[in-house]
C-alpha cells in the first residue's frame, strides 16, 4: 500500500479528526487513526468509541488497496513541521511498518493492524433531515453552555434535538438556567427527538463555524450520524428521557424590562465581583424607567451598585440572580436589546432577545436566586 498525499491537505484533515480522540483510552488502537484506501480515495477515522469520525481526501496517487493504523499524536507531531509539500506514504502490511518520505528526508514509524481499529455501527432504518451547516452552527452554539456537567443526570449533559415535520426545537438545561432554540425552517422525515452528547456537538460545531453547506443528519433510537461536507460524524446518544422543559417556563410574565444587552452585561461583570463568592448573587431592583443593579459580599464588607436606564413595565420588585448564569446568556446573545419577562421574585426569569433571525425563536430562563432580609 502507497500513497502520495499533500502536507497541508493531510494536516488539515488530522486537526480536524484529532478533536475525537480520547486522552485516558482503554484500548491502545485507540490512540492510532486509521487510514484506508478505496476506490482511489483516502478515507481517515478516528474513535473514542461512543463517537467515531472519518474524513476523506483525495489522494495525489495511490496505489493498491488496504488499510493501516497509525499513532495519532506521532503522525501529526511530525507532519505538523512540513512546509507545504508532497509526503509519499509506504506501508509493509506484513510488519504493520509505516515510512514516510518527504523532500529531504524519511521516516519510520510502527503501525498497527488497520483490522483491529473499531467498526462504526450502522445506523438501521434511519429517519432523517436536512440542515444548513450555519443553522445547525446557531443551534448548538446558543443551546451547548446551557447544558449540565452532572454524572448522575446524564440526559441534561446533553442537548435535546427535537426534530419536527415542520420545525424543529433543540433545548439544554442544567436545572438552574435553560435555553430553547426553535427554528421554522429545520423539519425531518418524521418527527422524533434524541439526546445528543456535547462531544460529537463540539466536533460539530468547529467544523461548521466556516462552512456554508447543507448537513444531513441520520438518526435512530440508539445513534444519530452527521454528513458535513468530506467529513463523518457518528455518535451513541444519551439513554433516557428529557424533561418536561415546557411545565417549567413560566407562561404568566406580566413585569417587562427592556435593557440595552451590552451596557447590562458590562454593568453585571462589574459588579458581580463584588458579590458572594458561593452564590455569586446580583439583585436587580426595577422602579420606574430605571434598573439598579447591586451585589454585596457580607463576610468581606464589599458592596457595588450600579444605575442603568431601561425601559419597564409592570410592578416594582426586587429579584436576586446568579451573575455567572446571566453573562454566559448575554454572552451567547447578538442581539443590540434583550427584554427580560418575570412574574415574581421566586419564578423564573425569561431572557428574550429584542429582534432574531428569520425563523429563529430563542428563549432563555434563569432560576432566581433567593434574596436575604
Amino acid at each position: 500500500m502507497k500513497f502520495i498525499v499533500s502536507s497541508t491537505t493531510l494536516l488539515k484533515q488530522l486537526q480536524t479528526i484529532s478533536g475525537v480522540l480520547g486522552s485516558n483510552n482503554t484500548l491502545a488502537i485507540l490512540d492510532y487513526l486509521l487510514f484506508e484506501i478505496k476506490d482511489g480515495k483516502l478515507t481517515i477515522s478516528g474513535s473514542d468509541l461512543e463517537t467515531t469520525m472519518t474524513t476523506s481526501l483525495t489522494p495525489e496517487k495511490a496505489e493498491e488497496e488496504g488499510k493501516i493504523a497509525m499513532p495519532a499524536r506521532l503522525l501529526l507531531d511530525t507532519v505538523k513541521t512540513f512546509p507545504d509539500q508532497p509526503l509519499t506514504f509506504t506501508i509493509d502490511s506484513e510488519i504493520h511498518g509505516i515510512e514516510i518520505s518527504s523532500d529531504n528526508g524519511r521516516y519510520k514509524i510502527s503501525g498497527q493492524d488497520g483490522d483491529e481499529f473499531p467498526k462504526s455501527p450502522e445506523i438501521e432504518s434511519p429517519d432523517s433531515a436536512e440542515i444548513e451547516s450555519g443553522i445547525l452552527f446557531n443551534a448548538i452554539h446558543k443551546t451547548i453552555f446551557a447544558a449540565g456537567n452532572d454524572d448522575l443526570r446524564p440526559v441534561m449533559s446533553g442537548v435535546l434535538f427535537e426534530i419536527g415535520e415542520k420545525d424543529s426545537t433543540f433545548v439544554a438545561t442544567d436545572a438552574h438556567k435553560l435555553v430553547r432554540y426553535k427554528r421554522s425552517d429545520v423539519s425531518g422525515t418524521k418527527a422524533a427527538s434524541f439526546i445528543m452528547p456535547k462531544k460529537p456537538l463540539n466536533l460539530i460545531k468547529n467544523i461548521t463555524s466556516s462552512l456554508d453547506v447543507n448537513v444531513k443528519v441520520e438518526y435512530n433510537d440508539t445513534n444519530a450520524k452527521f454528513h458535513i461536507d468530506d467529513v463523518t460524524i457518528m455518535c451513541r446518544l444519551i439513554d433516557g428521557k428529557y424533561p418536561t422543559y415546557d411545565a417549567v417556563i413560566p407562561k404568566e410574565n406580566p413585569n417587562v424590562l427592556t435593557v440595552d444587552r451590552k451596557a447590562l452585561l458590562n454593568s453585571v461583570k462589574r459588579v458581580s465581583i463584588f458579590s458572594n463568592k458561593t452564590t455569586h448573587q446580583v439583585r436587580f431592583k426595577m422602579a420606574g424607567s430605571e434598573l439598579n443593579i447591586s451585589a454585596e459580599d457580607v463576610d468581606y464588607q464589599n458592596e457595588a451598585a450600579e444605575r442603568l436606564t431601561a425601559s419597564y413595565a409592570g410592578e416594582d420588585m426586587s429579584i436576586g440572580f446568579n451573575s455567572r448564569f446571566l453573562i454566559e446568556m448575554l454572552n451567547n446573545l447578538e442581539t443590540d436589546a434583550i427584554t427580560l419577562h418575570m412574574s415574581q421574585p421566586n419564578r423564573a426569569g425569561l431572557l428574550i432577545p429584542e429582534e432574531t433571525e428569520e425563523n429563529e425563536d430563542v428563549l432563555m430562563l434563569v432560576m432566581p436566586v433567593m434574596i436575604g432580609s
